[in-house]
């Protein structure tokens, strides 16, 4: 079986560097095509034992997040894979379904598996990171993240999102405009309410409990929502849907009411997934979904190979525009 060291000579490089590029590790991009055609030529493959061994941990990293059905975490997902899978490293999905004893047992398998680190999009704002602090396993919190730990984080700004729909409704006339947001205790569902409030109260327009309501971000829970909403004795004319599977239960009410925008207006925060509706017909946050996964990964790779640096947050931005992209 070829060695490291043949490779470096037939590539022409040190036996440091051909290690470097094997271990994920920041080469210059002609270096690591010469290694990677060395090692081709010479059918060599790295231990992943021996690595693992020196590491003490697996080339395998943890993504862990709330749906995977949902086309928003699908697209962050293929992010995170493409960067992972670049550095040498493989990643196992994890689906919490919202569920913090699920997300518990998926973290502790992190740990006893020697995982590299998690990415994580947190069930709730309780999540407990404590063990795997404790262990030194690089953490990187997506999209949302637990309160009480100091780790990396890339977010979307939800309030200026949440502020930038809602402002659209009003400027096209609605003067009821309701909120159907995500799980009380996770904090972008209140930080997206908190961007409709600031709108319609500096307007004028009512933001009253029962046009606040909160959900699951699932179809059934903008259903259920929206049916609300509708029975109310002085319905809403427009809604805020915090989160696209919502948004797809919230028409499915608003088709059996015949009531489908623009008779009631709609903005929706992420991408809707299969609309039949004119793009015009609905404002859309569009999310940077693939994005945050590209960048949650970049983050968390830096941290397995050495970086030490204070936790850093990175906020992306959205962009408010009409119907939903492919």
């Amino acid at each position: 079986m070829p060695t490291i060291y043949e490779v470096a000579a037939l590539a022409g490089v040190s036996p440091a560097t051909v290690s470097r590029v094997f271990n994920g590790m920041n080469v210059s991009p002609e270096k690591s095509k010469l290694v990677r055609k060395a090692a081709e030529e010479l059918s060599f493959t790295p231990s992943r034992t021996a690595r693992t061994l020196r590491r003490q941990h697996s080339e395998v990293i943890a993504l862990v997040i709330p749906d995977i059905e949902n086309p928003f975490f699908t697209s962050l997902a293929r992010g995170v894979e493409d960067v992972a899978q670049a550095a040498g490293y493989s990643v196992v999905l994890c689906n919490t379904d919202e569920n913090a004893e699920k997300e518990a047992r998926y973290l502790d398998i992190a740990i006893s598996d020697n995982m590299a680190g998690v990415i994580l999009a947190a069930a709730g704002d309780h999540s407990d990171l404590s063990k795997l602090i404790e262990r030194k396993r690089p953490i990187v919190a997506v999209d949302r993240g637990p309160h009480g730990f100091d780790i990396d984080a890339v977010m979307v700004d939800n309030r200026a999102g949440g502020h930038a729909a809602t402002t659209e409704l009003v400027e096209q006339g609605y003067k009821r405009i309701a909120c159907i947001t995500g799980p009380s205790d996770v904090e972008t569902a209140q930080q997206r309410a908190d961007g409709w409030r600031e709108v319609v109260q500096a307007a004028g327009m009512p933001a009253t409990d029962d046009y606040l309501k909160y959900s699951d971000y699932r179809v059934a829970g903008g259903e259920a929502a929206m049916r609300e909403l509708l029975d109310l004795p002085e319905p809403p004319d427009a809604a805020f849907i915090t989160n696209n599977l919502m948004s797809v239960g919230a028409l499915q009410v608003l088709a059996e009411r015949g009531a489908v925008p623009p008779a009631v207006g709609m903005a929706v925060f992420g991408d809707l997934p299969f609309a039949g509706f004119a793009p015009k017909e609905i404002t859309v946050v569009h999310l940077p979904a693939r994005h945050l996964g590209v960048t949650a990964a970049k983050l968390l790779l830096d941290r397995i190979n050495g970086d030490d640096q204070p936790a850093r947050t990175i906020v992306l931005r959205n962009e408010v525009g009409s119907g939903s992209r492919a």
